[in-house]
């Protein structure tokens, strides 16, 4: 839906949420979608009622089904802290604390020792971290803290920002210490309230008779922009984010069309204003792609002039950092889905960047799904992208830095199969490795992102948090796997995730997955084996194994009839329970992968 797509009409969600809630709720009806169902818990220190509503909107609008609960108003720290059946009983696996700096207990006075406002400083960091604190203990959820906005009058003026006694410089203070206790604590995100309306206007955002008349904490309008940040914080630890750029060249990464002008004329580099934006533009983007996302080219070009194109002397970004370059007279939905294809990737995870509008609507009918993002003038092409939040980060592992690497080597495993006839010597080529291991602390926050990212190859789709993970790898009745993969061409990293919980006799698999950067390399078989050979050791007589379908894991409905299972039970909806007995004749199924 256009209208919940970065820039929106915050002015058209506020007045009409509820008929834009019955078109999200009547095209999921109508698509067959299957969303993902959290709890969330709002908080307030003041009116939240809206800002939950809007949250709702953004959640709907890229596949999660939100139940709320909301407290009273200013009831933040009562709920938090003490008993609140309604609460306990709901267990949210998201808490939002909407505060402000409406809801700062002391100011600093102009006569204040510096002693004195330490331990104003001191009094609400422990306000808060005993809120955190006790959320965590109860319900073991991930919790979103606003950081404080700038105060809406500066009686010192800029003095502010830096005496002792300035609101300004007491707020960042404050700040600073919220973001201390994140760095050190998983599982709090501190939604970026400082930043946000400083990037509204402070002023306009700020205005008071919003607080003094319904006592929101921002003005009416502003309201659709911290929900929307709210919303991409879940929406990033539930696995919405997206993977991949797949980006025109022409107009787009630098100005001009190099068949005609040439790779001297086009506009690129630190000269005029346009090379400058064009420059700065390759450069967010390479930002991206250290992060993890992966480049790819989406042209109308002559390969060569691609080529030559980002061997101009002022590109940022070169050859080497796309891992599919699609430069052809080909379609552009014909070229994105091949990449899609390549990368093994669903369309809907990745991102269409064109300057030229008819390519965008082409794209964006004829690929349901497929974010892109509207272009303007190529000034505010970062921004555009930046602010439409499709790459939130939130957790960060080792995987990440290295994912380029991995789908580049990735690229090297499919070339070197084409030299194959026979696909299982294509295999033992490659030499691979495998660490499969009970999980481990170094891992978990990577096997956490995967239980919240892999869609293709999940048979139950279960989302786990970061705590839920720790939670279960402490827990002797359950069995849990994961699985590192290393060959010839460089270390996939942890690519496989199995968790299973023991009793009478009996081990039920509650979450298997694999990232499908892996698939069809055996994997899953030298998983299997695993499980089963740590059901013998604890004397378990038979695995249960269940399937539960999705628009998007298709590809493993037969999955435990390949690995020996019998299916005992099937519902009108296709959810599948199967069952493997296990005994002497149980075969070892993997052949290719030496176990380390």
């Amino acid at each position: 839906m256009r209208e919940l797509e970065y820039p929106f009409d915050a002015g058209f969600i506020v007045t009409q949420k509820k008929k834009i809630k019955r078109r999200l709720l009547e095209q999921i009806k109508d698509t067959h979608s299957s969303c993902i169902p959290t709890r969330v818990a709002v908080l307030g220190g003041g009116t939240t009622t809206d800002v939950k509503d809007c949250i709702e909107l953004f959640l709907l609008h890229c596949g999660i089904e939100p139940v709320f609960y909301e407290s009273e108003y200013n009831r933040y720290y009562q709920d938090a802290v003490f008993s609140n059946d309604e609460l306990d009983s709901f267990h949210p696996d998201f808490v939002y604390i909407c505060t402000s700096n409406h809801n700062i207990t002391e100011y600093p006075a102009i006569t204040d020792s510096s002693e004195y406002i330490d331990g104003l400083v001191s009094n609400e960091i422990s306000k808060f971290t005993a809120i955190w604190d006790a959320l965590f203990q109860r319900f073991h959820c991930v919790i979103i803290q606003n950081n404080f906005d700038m105060p809406y009058l500066r009686p010192l003026g800029n003095r502010e920002a830096w005496d002792i006694h300035g609101g300004v410089h007491f707020l960042s203070r404050i700040n600073m210490a919220f973001a201390e206790y994140a760095q050190t604590h998983e599982g709090l995100y501190i939604c970026d309230l400082n930043w946000i309306s400083s990037d509204y206007g402070l002023k306009e955002w700020a205005d008071p008779y919003f607080w003094y008349m319904y006592k929101y904490a921002m003005a009416l309008e502003a309201i659709p922009y911290l929900s929307y940040n709210v919303a991409n914080i879940i929406k990033s630890l539930l696995g919405k984010n997206m993977k991949a750029i797949v980006t025109d060249l022409d107009n787009t990464l630098w100005g001009g069309v190099i068949g005609d002008d040439g790779v001297e004329n086009i506009s690129l580099g630190s000269e005029g204003s346009k090379d400058q934006a064009y420059q700065a533009f390759q450069r967010y983007l390479k930002r991206l792609q250290t992060q993890g996302i992966l480049l790819n080219i989406d042209s109308k070009n002559d390969y060569e002039n691609a080529l030559a194109g980002l061997e101009h002397p002022d590109s940022i970004l070169k050859k080497d950092d796309f891992i599919d370059i699609r430069a052809n007279w080909d379609p552009k939905d014909t070229n994105f889905l091949e990449i899609a294809k390549t990368l093994n990737l669903l369309p809907e995870s990745m991102v269409f960047i064109d300057d030229n509008p008819a390519e965008r609507h082409i794209v964006r009918e004829q690929i349901p799904g497929a974010k892109v993002p509207e272009l303007t003038e190529i000034s505010y092409f970062a921004a555009t992208v930046d602010r439409s939040g499709f790459f939130e980060v939130t957790n960060f592992s080792a995987d990440d830095l290295d994912r380029n690497i991995m789908y580049q080597d990735n690229a090297k495993r499919a070339r070197f199969e084409k030299t194959f006839s026979d696909y299982g010597e294509y295999l033992l080529s490659l030499e691979m490795k495998a660490k499969i291991r009970p999980f481990e602390s170094l891992y978990l926050a990577r096997i956490a992102q995967l239980t919240n990212k892999s869609n293709q190859f999940n048979l139950t789709t279960r989302r786990y948090t970061r705590e839920e993970i720790e939670i279960v790898s402490e827990d002797p009745q359950y069995i849990t796997l994961y699985g590192k993969l290393e060959d010839r061409f460089g270390d996939n990293g942890v690519v496989s995730v199995l968790i299973a919980h023991c009793g009478d006799d009996k081990c039920q698999v509650d979450l298997w997955l694999m990232s499908c950067r892996v698939l069809k390399r055996d994997m899953e078989c030298a998983m299997m084996d695993a499980l089963v050979s740590e059901c013998k050791k604890r004397k378990i007589g038979e695995i249960i194994g269940f399937y539960y379908p999705t628009k998007k894991n298709g590809m493993v409905r037969l999955f435990y009839e390949e690995r020996g299972f019998t299916k005992i039970e099937e519902d009108e909806n296709g959810n599948t329970v199967w069952k493997l007995e296990i005994n002497e004749s149980v075969e070892k199924q993997n052949k290719y992968i030496e176990i380390v």
